[in-house]
């Protein structure tokens, strides 16, 4: 990850698994990295605690109400005007399905399988794979 000297602009992701182990993701609409699949979440408005904007987030990108959970880890990107400074935390759904809003072209829980070939087509956000495994929050099925 690229450290910027520019503002820093929080932001906040979801990892959310299901009763069966999958990853909730979505493809990204807009930049940056649009085309890509990645984590659910966004900008943390002004005033709102992380928790409240992971679920705000994931209910406009897959309308999926979640648990928030603990922090799992902190990601940097580089984006225009500053540095995204990015807090994934450890979601709980019911596994209902997700569909696509606001900048999400696509949603749907992955399996161990469909991840990995996602991650070897360069079909996921550069470095996504690699974070995950690090914190231990990839999908486990399939």
């Amino acid at each position: 990850m690229i450290v910027s000297e520019n503002s820093s602009i929080r932001c906040v992701g979801a990892v959310v698994h299901d009763s069966r182990g999958r990853l909730l993701l979505v493809k990204r609409g807009r930049p940056p990295a649009a085309g890509k699949w990645s984590l659910p979440g966004g900008r943390v408005e002004q005033g709102e605690s992380d928790h409240a904007a992971v679920r705000r987030e994931l209910l406009e990108e897959t309308g999926l109400s979640v648990e928030v959970g603990a922090l799992l880890g902190t990601v940097l990107r580089p984006g225009v005007g500053g540095t995204y400074e990015i807090h994934d935390y450890a979601c709980r759904s019911n596994g209902a399905a997700p569909s696509a809003g606001d900048d999400a072209d696509a949603a749907a829980w992955v399996d161990g399988a469909t991840f990995t070939t996602l991650d070897r087509a360069g079909e996921l956000t550069e470095g996504l794979a690699e974070v995950l495994r690090s914190w231990g929050a990839e999908p486990t099925t399939g």
